[in-house]
């Protein structure tokens, strides 16, 4: 078992014998998922930890776009509880890059673009190719394409 799901699993036990509700489903989902995708396929297999944190991730991004929905929707309480347990799948992610160090990645990897011969706009495949190994997981995608993007233009 890798080391984040098993430590997913102990924060599950912690939880439920604390009796915190909102932490213990938002784990005992997440851990459904994470088990859902080890048996997707023809064959079972055990998920590195990086592919756990990618499972993670993804459920953060449904319960920050459940939060929006709701919000727009009028209900404010639903919405308050997605984002709570956004909060505590956040835990389990590496923290993410404030603006400036993603802007100092695609600076570093627009620079090896345009070394191996990628210019202007149509540089952007190379330079995300570059990048999105780097960031993966600390930044969204969308972020990210916009930052370079930017630096590509100017």
């Amino acid at each position: 078992m890798t080391t984040l799901k098993s430590k997913l699993k102990d924060d599950l036990t912690v939880a439920i014998k604390a009796r915190d509700e909102l932490r213990s489903s938002t784990l005992r989902l997440t851990l459904t998922a994470i088990q859902k995708e080890e048996v997707a396929g023809t064959e079972s297999r055990e998920l590195s930890d990086g592919e756990v944190e990618k499972i993670i991730a993804r459920e953060a991004k449904k319960r920050r776009e459940a939060a929006d929905a709701f919000e727009k929707g009028g209900r404010a309480e639903q919405a308050g509880r997605e984002r709570a347990e956004g909060e505590v799948l956040a835990e389990y992610l590496p923290k993410p890059l404030t603006d400036d160090e993603l802007e100092q990645l695609v600076a570093a990897a627009v620079a090896e673009a345009k070394g191996a011969g990628a210019e202007g706009p149509k540089a952007m495949g190379a330079v995300m190719k570059i990048v999105n190994p780097q960031v993966a997981g600390r930044a969204d995608g969308g972020r990210v394409a916009a930052t370079v993007k930017k630096l590509l233009a100017g």
